[in-house]
Parts: C-alpha cells; structure tokens; sequence
C-alpha cells in the first residue's frame, strides 16, 4: 500500500513517513472507519444552505480476506471456510476460541458490555426494535356527501364529455370544498391542457419556492403558466419519477408529517406502471394514499399517435400492487362513485391503499346514474341494462368495461334488430376487483370445508341469467380472463393483444377485433356452440357485418 498508493504524490508520501507497514494496514478506508463516517455525517447536518455529497470509499466483500475481499467473486461466496473465519477473528477481535469459530456461532456481547448498552440506547432512541408506522391522531377531514358531484351524477344530456373532463370537473369541486380545499396536491408531470387543467394555474398556482422568476409566453392569456411561492398544483416537467415520488411524499404525509394530504396524480396511462413500475410498488409497500389517474388509457381511445400511448396493459400491473385499487370506469358518475369512496376508505377508514383509475380522451354523452347501482360499482359490475324484445328466443350476457362499454351496447341492438338475440348488458368497473374478490372467496371455501359455500360477487351477478357470457375491454385478453372461474357457463373473451397501429379509432378497434361488429359475432358464435343457433346463421353475420376473416391475428403483427 505504501508503494502503490501514498509513494504516488509527495504529499501523501510526507503523510505516513512515520508509520510502520503494519500501522498503514491497520488505517480504514473512510467507508469502513465509523469515526470518518460519524465526522462526516456530522458535518452534513449541521451544513446549511446547500445540499451534502458524502461519497464513502469502501471495499467491495470488507472482512471476508482472502474468501472474498476486493475480488469480483464475493457476492457469490455462499460460505467462508474454518481459516477465513479465523482470520476474521483475529482481524476484529471478536472473543471466540479456535473451536468455537468451528462451530460459526452468533456472538453476542454481554449484556453489561459497552456494545449492549449503545445498542440498546439506540433502538430506544429510534422508537423500538421493529420499524412501526407513526400512528396519530385521525384527520379532521369531513367528507362531502355524494351529491357534491351532482353534475357527474346527472348525465350530461345530449352533450358530449371525456371522462378525463369529468374528472377535472370532480377535482374541481373537491377543490371548493373547505374541507379539503387545502388538502389536495394536484400533480401532473406533462401537458396539463391535455388534461384540460389548466384552470388550476390561475385558481391554485403551481408550486415554486421562488416564486415566478420569468414572464411566460402565455402570459397574456386568462389561464397563463403562473408559478408561486403558495401555489398548490405539483407540474413536476416531463419526469413521471419526479412526479411520482412527489406523489409519494404526499400521499405518506399522514404518517410522517402528521398531515394528510390528498394528492392526485394523472399522467399518461402508458407512463405509469410500465415506466415507474418499481415507484408504484415502493408506493404500496410505503402504504401510500391517494389517487393515480392513468389518462388516454385503454389501446384505442387515443387516435392517431401510435404505439407509445396505446396502453393496453396497465390495468394489469396495477392489479400485481396487493394494495393498489384499480378501476376503468366508462360514465362520469361511475368514476364519481369510486372516487368518492375512496376518499371514504382512505381518509375517514383510514386505509391503507391507493387507487388507480383510467380515464379517457373519447367524447361521449353520459348518462344519468341508474337506481341502486352505487354497490356493483365499486365491486366491480352492474346490470347496466337490457336490450331486446319478449320474442327472442334467445339472450346473451355482455361484459364491457371502459370505452369499449360503448361498442357492447352497439352490439347489443345489432343482435336485437338483425338476429334476435336479447341481451343484459353489463358495465364491469374493475376485473381487478371482481378477480380478488372471487380469489378470496375461493381460500374462504378451500379452508373452511366444512362451513356453508360461499359465493364470488361474479356468481352473485350471473347465476340466475341465460345464455353465454362475452366480455370486451380496451386492454389484453388477460384483463378479462382473470374471473373465468367465477363465471357460470360459457365464457369468451375479446381484448387488445398486440401492439397496434396509429389510427383512428373505429379503425383500431376493427384491427384489435373488439367493435360492436365483433361483439355481436362473439355472442353468436358462442349461442351456436351451445347449439341455441345454427352455425350458419355465424357464417351469415359474419358476412352481414364484413367482417374479414383474412386479416391478420392483431397480436402477431
């Protein structure tokens, strides 16, 4: 070391001119000396002004000697031998006799010893000897009633919205409510005017703790880019990490600051798990609250920008984060309904999880909500409603879920007027949902052999309807295929498998073989097989609606 490192520059050199070899050997590299580590943090903490860099040189295996000490093989050592421990003894001056280290036994200090004690003292200091969550006082939050979203609630008429602008109009009015005007964190990595946001600019200002140190360009403009010191909404630049690590300090403030800030986060749906996927879990495992928005969600919904915003997957992921809740709503008062329970769960139950919601770009009117429905919702379906006449013969179940809810209801009348065929149209808000529920049925019935049957909330649905099932999401067959078991009768799935085109959106949906065409197929298809219907009245359809049965499988394109 003498030769290789301190002979290198005279002033190293001049440094150790008095120390034998062994007193050089016996010097700790700064990451492996904890009184250079403990100088170092002191000095950070009592830094003020700027940001500490504390870089700590260490040594890759320290202690393992020639087991593994510096060598490239040391995270595969699975086991030092009987000299390498003995080296290690002797090198840390641990109290073991030669046959004690044969036999590799834990060594603990005495309980009087100076170790014990600062051990002790520190665990103390720390609140305990496993990690604990500050647990304080509940909220003073009162929660609105329902009604506060009374225009989601009553349909829009004739008049055509997204859902995405739905939600805006839904933040808007938690916004005005006092108790919670100060509460919620708005957070938005990219375009805001995408999202139709920004209103908030001029009502909430965006965070900056120096307030607006430049003029924007539209500046001019009523809902211009204004930045302030007490500004409210989070615009976190084109940094989904950024955005949702914010999102995450957030969301935990009611454990670690003793304030509960509700925030929510929307971002494009294709950025979010996919890209910050290792976020989301840390999110969960942290036991966050608050709300994700996934916007432009679903593999068709966003015409014409091709595959970097064709989400057809997302919805997935988020069902591997135990306690992430997730849900495609395709009406505003659906979407009025889960977010209002979710404020109920997380901030009067106190909770912990977080939800995960898609919204979308496709404008369309929204109904009024039905009677009694608010229950299936936030379950995960409802009997949306019925289409057909007394005549038919025959009845079919669909399944849809977000912006291809649309295309089963279309599909619906085409089965009606050209095959007569009746149908219960069903809008299933959460797979994900309906999936765990089922999954925890199951393990109740599997352990409890010897206790009354009890059944998923699919079955509870459809137990008592005719005809096979059909469901159709924007997202990959797997979405769907998660309640399988669950379903009394036949069972068949369309999805979106496949990387898809940039078009529009009749168009998509025709290449991913999910429109109101396919649908209706689906369920004839299904009918003959159950021998309700010839097969050739499918050959008909199949003509009828010009369906080309030619092109190409969408997933292996």
């Amino acid at each position: 070391v003498r030769e290789n490192f301190f002979r290198k520059y005279p002033d190293l050199k001049a440094m150790v001119e008095n120390l034998t070899y062994e007193d050089i050997w016996r010097l700790n590299r700064g990451g492996h000396d904890p009184h250079k580590i403990y100088a170092a943090y002191h000095a950070a903490t009592h830094h003020e002004g700027q940001p500490t860099v504390i870089l700590a040189k260490t040594v890759k295996g320290y202690g393992m000697g020639e087991a593994g000490e510096g060598q490239n093989t040391t995270h595969q050592q699975k086991k030092m031998g009987e000299q390498s421990l003995l080296a290690f003894r002797d090198r840390f001056n641990i109290p073991l006799t030669d046959e004690e280290v044969a036999k590799t036994p834990f060594y603990r200090p005495a309980e009087d010893s100076d170790e014990t004690r600062y051990l002790l003292e520190r665990r103390e200091a720390l609140g305990g000897f496993l990690p604990a969550r500050k647990i304080f006082s509940a909220p003073a939050i009162t929660l609105p009633k329902l009604d506060i979203f009374k225009a989601q609630l009553e349909g829009t008429g004739d008049r055509e919205v997204s859902t995405t602008m739905a939600f805006v109009r839904i933040l808007s009015s938690l916004i005005r409510d006092k108790s919670l005007k100060d509460r919620i964190v708005p957070i938005i990595p990219d375009e805001s005017r995408t999202f139709g946001m920004e209103g908030m600019f001029r009502q909430l200002g965006i965070y900056s703790p120096h307030g607006q140190l430049y003029e924007p360009v539209d500046s001019d403009q009523l809902m211009f880019y204004r930045e302030d010191k007490t500004g409210q909404v989070l615009q976190e630049g084109i940094s989904e990490a950024g955005a949702m690590s914010s999102w995450i300090a957030a969301g935990t403030s009611y454990s670690n600051h003793d304030y509960c800030a509700i925030p929510f986060f929307i971002l494009y749906s294709m950025f979010g798990f996919q890209r910050i996927g290792d976020l989301c879990w840390a999110a969960g495992d942290s036991r966050a609250r608050g709300f994700i928005l996934g916007g432009t969600a679903g593999r068709t919904t966003l015409a014409g920008e091709g595959l970097q915003h064709q989400d057809g997957h997302s919805l997935i992921l988020a069902s591997t984060v135990p306690n992430c809740v997730s849900y495609d709503p395709t009406y505003s008062y659906e979407l009025a309904v889960i977010i209002h329970d979710g404020l109920r769960r997380m901030y009067q139950e106190e909770e912990s999880i977080y939800y995960y919601i898609t919204v979308m770009n496709e404008n369309y009117p929204h109904p009024a909500m039905p009677e009694n429905v608010e229950e299936g919702i936030l379950r995960g379906m409802y009997l949306l409603k019925k289409v057909g006449k007394d005549s038919n013969k025959n009845t079919v179940q669909i399944l849809g879920s977000g912006t291809i809810l649309r295309e089963a209801e279309a599909a619906a009348e085409i089965l009606d007027k050209n095959y007569n065929v009746n149908t219960n149209i069903w809008s299933v808000t959460s797979f994900n949902e309906l999936a765990r529920d089922g999954n925890d049925v199951e393990r109740q019935n599997r352990l409890h052999p010897d206790e009354p049957r009890q059944k998923s909330y699919v079955e509870l649905c459809l137990e008592n309807t005719e005809g096979p099932v059909i469901a159709a999401t924007d997202y990959m067959r797997l979405y769907a295929e998660q309640i399988r078991a669950y379903v009394p009768g036949r069972y068949s799935v369309l999805g979106t498998d496949g990387f898809g085109r940039s078009d529009t959106r009749a168009q998509l949906r025709k290449f991913f073989e999910v429109d109101q065409r396919y649908i209706a197929t689906a369920a004839l298809k299904a009918l003959a097989d159950q021998e309700a219907i010839d097969q050739k009245t499918v050959v008909k359809a199949i003509q009828d609606l010009q369906i080309d049965t030619a092109k190409p499988n969408p997933r292996k394109v």
